[in-house]
């Protein structure tokens, strides 16, 4: 008989039950262990070789912007032009953006587009929150991914890791989401911590109250990472360089949509799937309540290729959902603007999806957004010249 075949069925009475056949179990040694997170070493984030600052990157946003060639410029009069038409009416204009918006230095010019009434609503990766608090805290941020892979140093760094755990576990205990969080945080430099014994009576005393699970990660952080009860102070001296900050001082929604494992925060011993999930969690769902008011509002996506048309399809989806549950339409007449250095793939997305023999097929960044029921409009930009243009645009 050969190794693996299963035998023979065994002749069997009526009203038996079948023998089942089970594959041979696999040696204990091969059951996979996790990593020992709590024996990783972090090193100070001012040690770091830092590859961009503040001062080198951040632009203002009466600077004016560069050239851009004609037929750009009229996509963006036309953007622009329903941006107002949607504010106009009431209708949301919602800004999701990836890290390099931060890195090209473009927070004043999100501040300015938020301050006037523009952005009804901002959403970012993880990676933008990374660069956000590290400019508004250090004035400097990002490193070399190939050095410091090599050398296990990569994201490992205290202060970023420590700080925004802190941050978002002490943001639950607000019922603040990821961005509200970290916006409060680095607006008010810093967060008041309960000591450990009033969380310990809180947990006891109604174990299955709504905000149990969160109290039990701040517990668990205090005691094991030595943190005390109390004012967490931290100065943000940068705090012009933080969108979500801005977002906070200004009341506009910003959150954050991230992803277990994605950003460096993960490389840290205080790493911590539940804080970042729950976050996360709350953040999705306040995100669909902005969804709600695009109406014949305006989407932009500038520098997201995949963080934004996928949160963007699935929240869409439950918006919609819950309209047909209540007895009214799907969200309709909104445009979305998908901003990228890409090519568009040589298609004309304005006249909706290519088939699937064409390369742009598979453009994912745009294939999901021209699934999503607006008018769609790709323009191959730099992030930071489009929302430059925008806004003078806006505002001429």
């Amino acid at each position: 008989m050969l190794v693996g075949k299963p035998p023979p069925r065994p002749l069997q009475s009526k009203g038996t039950l079948p023998l089942l056949w089970r594959r041979p179990q696999p040696e204990l040694s091969m059951k996979p262990n996790p990593l020992p997170w709590n024996q990783l070493r972090v090193f100070p984030l001012t040690t770091r070789k830092s590859l961009t600052s503040v001062d080198d990157i951040l632009v203002h946003p009466a600077s004016a912007p560069p050239g851009v060639e004609e037929a750009l410029r009229q996509p963006i009069v036309e953007c622009a032009a329903h941006i107002r038409e949607a504010r106009a009416r009431g209708a949301g204009v919602i800004l999701m953006y990836g890290a390099h918006l931060l890195r090209n230095g473009a927070p004043l010019i999100l501040a300015q587009l938020m301050e006037r009434g523009w952005l009804t609503h901002v959403a970012t990766n993880g990676a933008g929150t990374i660069h956000d608090w590290e400019y508004s805290w250090l004035g400097r941020s990002t490193e070399s991914v190939r050095e410091n892979v090599a050398t296990g140093s990569f994201g490992a760094w205290e202060e970023t890791g420590r700080t925004l755990h802190v941050a978002l576990m002490a943001g639950a205990l607000h019922g603040d989401g990821y961005g509200a969080a970290l916006g409060r945080f680095i607006h008010e430099d810093g967060v008041s911590l309960p000591a450990p014994e009033d969380l310990r009576a809180a947990i006891a005393s109604n174990p299955s109250h709504a905000l149990t699970s969160a109290r039990a990660d701040l517990l668990r952080a205090m005691e094991t990472q030595g943190i005390p009860g109390g004012n967490y102070s931290l100065d943000h001296r940068w705090k012009q360089a933080s969108i979500l900050a801005a977002a906070y001082r200004l009341g506009v929604p910003a959150t954050v949509h991230p992803g277990i494992g994605y950003d460096i925060i993960a490389n840290h011993p205080m790493f911590s799937g539940s804080v970042i999930g729950r976050a996360g969690e709350l953040d999705f769902r306040l995100f669909g309540d902005s969804v709600e008011t695009l109406e014949g509002g305006v989407l932009l996506s500038v520098g997201s290729a995949i963080m934004a048309p996928q949160v963007f399809e699935k929240s869409l989806s439950c918006v919609n959902n819950l309209r047909l549950g209540g007895g009214r339409d799907i969200v309709r007449g909104h445009k979305i603007y998908v901003v990228d250095l890409q090519e568009g793939g040589g298609w004309d997305w304005s006249q909706g999806e290519p088939p699937k023999t064409n390369p742009a097929y598979y453009l994912r960044f745009n294939k999901s957004f021209a699934r999503m029921g607006g008018d769609l409009h790709y323009l191959q930009c730099d992030n930071r010249t489009f929302v430059h243009h925008l806004l003078h645009t806006l505002e001429g």
